[in-house]
């Protein structure tokens, strides 16, 4: 029996570079870089959710941005759908934004507070040429049901509608245009307790109804582990291990994953469910650490730590991990 081929990732990141440059002035040589997104590889498999954890600062959202070209890329590459999107515009550009759409953590400032909800999501289909005449209307009506508001709610203002509705609105906007991959930077973070579980579970539905692939950029770990089938873990700009959610949860192999997940309030690990706290602070992506960017605050870290910089590598099946000492616990 002939093994079958690979599955080709839908999106991947190939050494994906995102720099900024700060302090700038009209003083020639001016100004410092600020490693944003540092060489990061990623793929993202179709009909998968890959959950994007980290600290505030650690590049998730930047990374976001950059998987969707809202941001230029400063060096590396990106693949989509079997293309080349790197260095796309215009046109090109036009036709990915058709296949892969974002969804903002605050949807109070991504939607026009002087335009009706009929406007909005219609504009979005004009645009892309997706509708044509009643045929718009049909569509909206359509989107409507889908993240499960009325459809009178299409007359309405967005300061007229909760935070709840109005995220599911702009899941709607993302819809519109039938994409392939949706990127969702922090969607719920804003959101009540009780809202959050009800937009999570949209999420899940809309995958499972629409055959959609997630990146689904969050800081609460319990949310990342219900509505993730793989999950990245991001530090200072770079991802520091890569696994089946479960297992990761279950078996964190690098220092700063069993870290995070050791604040979790109800523990999903095995072994030790004590808090690991960190030391001191992390550093500024205007001057990393020279080797393993986790170094400086790594419980186990030794002296090859502060000198080299470990690459993100298989240690077993499904599982990559950017560190000298994987698996050992502080």
């Amino acid at each position: 029996m002939s093994t079958p081929a690979p599955q080709k990732p839908l999106l991947a990141a190939r050494e994906l570079t995102k720099n900024f440059t700060v302090g700038k002035t009209i003083r020639p040589g001016s100004g410092r870089t600020l490693h944003a997104v540092d060489k990061i590889s990623l793929e993202v498999f179709a009909g998968e959710t890959l959950g994007l954890v980290g600290e505030s600062g650690s590049g998730k959202s930047t990374l976001g941005r950059c998987l969707t070209r809202l941001y230029d890329i400063t060096d590396g590459g990106l693949d989509f759908d079997g293309d080349t999107i790197t260095k796309a515009e215009g046109a090109d550009l036009l036709r990915v934004r058709r296949k892969m759409q974002m969804i903002f953590q605050d949807p109070s400032a991504s939607l026009n507070p002087r335009r009706k909800i009929r406007d909005v999501l219609g504009e979005v289909l004009k645009v892309h040429k997706i509708r044509e005449g009643s045929a718009i209307e049909d569509r909206l009506v359509e989107l409507m049901d889908l993240v499960g508001l009325r459809r009178e709610y299409l007359d309405r203002y967005p300061h007229e509608f909760s935070g709840g509705q109005r995220q599911r609105i702009g899941i709607a906007r993302a819809l519109a245009i039938e994409p392939k991959v949706i990127v969702a930077d922090e969607p719920v973070s804003a959101l009540d307790v009780s809202v959050q579980a009800q937009i999570v579970n949209l999420f899940s539905d809309l995958r499972e109804k629409l055959n959609l692939t997630y990146v689904f950029i969050a800081h609460d770990l319990a949310v990342v582990r219900q509505v993730s089938t793989r999950v990245a873990v991001m530090y200072l700009g770079s991802i520091v291990e890569v696994g089946e959610t479960d297992e990761l949860y279950a078996n964190p192999s690098h220092p700063y994953t069993q870290a995070l997940l050791s604040a979790i309030p109800q523990p999903h690990r095995r072994g030790r469910p004590e808090r690991i706290l960190l030391k001191g602070e992390i550093p500024s992506p205007l001057n990393p650490p020279k080797g393993c960017k986790f170094s400086t605050r790594c419980p186990i870290a030794r002296d090859i730590c502060g000198q080299v910089r470990p690459p993100l590598a298989p240690v077993s099946q499904g599982r990559s991990v950017a560190c000298h000492f994987p698996g050992v616990e502080p």
